[in-house]
């Protein structure tokens, strides 16, 4: 039965999914790895958009298409990786020519073990399609060995032993992950500084325009809007320039500009707090100390 197009498919269940892509049914009700060459998805299934409550990591070997996914001339072209955490939107997979590799894993299938609460501390799964992993050779034969593994777990050796094995390679999983993203940072260093160079220069801009009435502070997710990122790629990307998130930049520039005003103004400290974009002066005063150690009132009596 087609569904509506203007809502996004839900997936429930593993064997849902694999019905709908025209795959064997799941050998584990909650983890899967689909070999997207092999099936076709069902003909009477028209969806734009798709949700899950599954975890997936997803192997495409032709990461093509500049715009769609972000791909440079700094990046590898041996195929990437794309992530989705549970109920985020994706977009639809194709009817034909297919291939790689989905890995889905509930939730359920990681309790009680410390990677449940690794895998929710890895920002790679809220980053957007344009921030794909682009893999090298070498990086693209460790990920499929992986899948690989998992894969032989599911097929022969569903036993006393097999959840755990398979919950140690997910750990091994998001450790290549996260490695392999901070070699990408650094080979897309210079792309990198020049949007930490256009994110100074918005914070600049506002906090140096004319001062308008009720002008609220910046926010991580108002700056990666303007930067056409999203905020988990933002941070992880500024920390691995900087050794700081997006959040502590705009502390530091929110607190370079009030240290300007409290040394050369004669505004209030409730006067500088609302211009600088704070509803409450006392929670400036709050954040000031916190990070001068002085309270706005201690620093300006240095300059009397």
């Amino acid at each position: 039965m087609g569904k509506d197009l203007g809502l996004p498919r839900k997936f429930k269940t593993l064997s849902d999914l694999h019905r709908v892509l025209g795959q064997p049914k799941p050998l584990h009700p909650l983890i899967s790895l689909i070999d997207l060459s092999i099936g076709q998805m069902l003909s009477d299934e028209t969806f734009k958009s798709f949700t899950t409550v599954f975890y997936q990591i997803i192997y495409k070997p032709n990461v093509t298409g500049m715009a769609r996914y972000g791909q440079s001339h700094y990046d590898f072209a041996e195929g990437g990786l794309i992530f989705s955490a549970p109920n985020q939107i994706f977009e639809a997979p194709p009817r034909s020519g297919k291939s790689g590799f989905v890995l889905s894993i509930h939730p359920d299938f990681l309790l009680s073990y410390p990677v449940a609460q690794k895998i929710k501390q890895c920002g790679f799964f809220s980053y957007a399609a344009n921030e794909a992993l682009h893999l090298s050779d070498h990086e693209k034969e460790t990920i499929l060995s992986v899948f690989k593994i998992i894969d032989d777990e599911l097929k022969n050796r569903i036993d006393d032993f097999s959840h755990e094995v398979i919950i140690s390679q997910l750990e091994l999983l998001l450790n290549y992950c996260n490695r392999f993203y901070k070699r990408q940072f650094l080979t897309r260093k210079a792309v990198n500084n020049n949007m930490l160079a256009k994110m100074e220069q918005i914070l600049d801009d506002h906090f140096n325009t004319a001062e308008p009435s009720g002008k609220a502070l910046p926010t991580v997710q108002s700056l990666a809007e303007q930067l056409n990122t999203s905020a988990s790629y933002l941070s992880d990307m500024l920390r691995s320039l900087t050794g700081q998130n997006t959040q502590q930049h705009i502390h530091n520039k929110l607190i370079d500009k009030a240290k300007e005003k409290l040394s050369t103004t004669e505004n209030s400290i409730s006067e500088i707090a609302y211009l600088l974009g704070f509803e409450h002066p006392q929670s400036f005063s709050k954040l000031f100390k916190a990070k001068m150690n002085v309270s706005p009132s201690e620093f300006r009596q240095t300059f009397n």
